[in-house]
């Protein structure tokens, strides 16, 4: 705890005010209440792995400096270019340049989409900080926001869950549960993140039975489309 309280009355102020305004542009489920829930997540598994903190909450602060929206073909390389614009940011403050490599490392292996292997605790705690944003009652009011600003619908109106057909998510939102988010839990890094993403996964799972209820779906359909998710 000593480094926490140490990190936070150092660079926690002026990191938190620059971030605020490099995100004035992102949509509601990505912005700066994002960043300060995934920082929240990585000092509690931080603390658990007894990972570098130094290196552990500039990476979470910053992790998506440069806004890139998700339906964007520049995507793929929001990562690589938070974690270079990062790099700068951190050496015009003064932050000790001996983290600094470090720190980016963990900005470009945290997206999902980038597919870059963490090569560190700290990166790994930083991964799984996010990818529990996309899990739970965040992950899954994230999802269904995302969705409608981007227009779609909220399922396929004639198999709501994915089974004779591949998810497509750009077009249904639900179909996101299946295309990703149901199978983070496997993807965490830390035995705290798997503990956390593991509750989080069952009250999506939840959701789902109840939408499936609300809306008649086959008996039985839901059940083997979570099948095909876990195995």
């Amino acid at each position: 705890m000593e480094a926490l309280n140490h990190w936070e009355a150092e660079w926690q102020d002026r990191i938190e005010n620059w971030v605020v305004v490099q995100m004035e542009s992102a949509d509601s489920g990505h912005g700066i209440d994002h960043v300060r829930r995934v920082v929240k997540n990585a000092k509690r598994i931080g603390l658990a792995e007894d990972a570098n903190l130094y290196v552990v909450l500039p990476a979470a602060w910053l992790h998506d400096c440069v806004v890139v929206a998700k339906n964007s073909p520049q995507r793929r390389l929001a990562s690589a270019m938070a974690a270079h614009r990062a790099e700068r940011f951190l050496a015009e403050i003064g932050y000790p340049g001996s983290w600094i490599g470090s720190v980016s490392h963990c900005i470009l292996a945290h997206s999902f989409s980038a597919s870059v292997a963490c090569e560190s605790i700290e990166a790994k705690v930083v991964q799984d900080s996010d990818r529990l944003e996309a899990v739970g009652a965040i992950g899954l009011a994230r999802c269904l926001m995302t969705g409608g600003a981007m227009g779609q619908r909220l399922y396929h109106p004639t198999e709501p869950f994915p089974l004779d057909r591949v998810p497509v998510d750009a077009e249904q939102s639900v179909d996101h549960f299946f295309a990703k988010l149901l199978g983070l839990q496997m993807t965490m890094q830390t035995k705290s993140g798997r503990e956390v993403a593991m509750g989080r996964t069952d009250f999506l799972i939840a959701f789902l039975k109840q939408l499936a209820d609300e809306i008649g779906t086959v008996p039985g359909s839901l059940e083997s489309a979570l099948q095909r998710v876990s195995g």
